[in-house]
C-alpha cells in the first residue's frame, strides 16, 4: 500500500473529500515525525509504538578497497509492532 492508497482508504472510510484526507494523513505522519525529532516516542495503543533507537559506532570495511573504515554512531526511527497488531496478523 502507498501513501496514496492510505489516502483514498481514508477517504472512503471517513466520508472525506480526497484533500481532507491528504491532510488529515499528512499531519498524522507530520505529528509522528515531530515527535521523533524531539526525541520522544509515539505509542498508538492496539497498533505500536515508534522510537528513536541509537546505533553506535563501528568499524567498517570499504568493499571496493578492503581499507577498514570507522562508521559513526547515529539515531534512526524504529517501529515495534503493539499486541493487537500481531495478534491480527497472525
Amino acid at each position: 500500500m502507498t501513501k496514496a492508497d492510505l489516502v483514498e482508504h481514508v477517504a472512503k472510510k471517513a466520508n472525506l473529500t480526497a484533500k481532507a484526507a491528504k491532510d488529515a494523513v499528512n499531519s498524522v505522519f507530520s505529528a509522528i515525525t515531530d515527535t521523533l525529532k524531539k526525541g520522544d516516542k509515539v505509542v498508538v495503543t492496539g497498533f505500536g509504538t515508534f522510537m528513536v533507537r541509537s546505533r553506535a559506532a563501528r568499524k567498517g570495511r570499504n568493499p571496493q578497497t578492503g581499507e577498514p573504515i570507522n562508521i559513526p554512531s547515529r539515531k534512526t526511527p524504529g517501529f515495534t509492532a503493539g499486541k493487537a497488531l500481531k495478534k491480527s496478523i497472525r
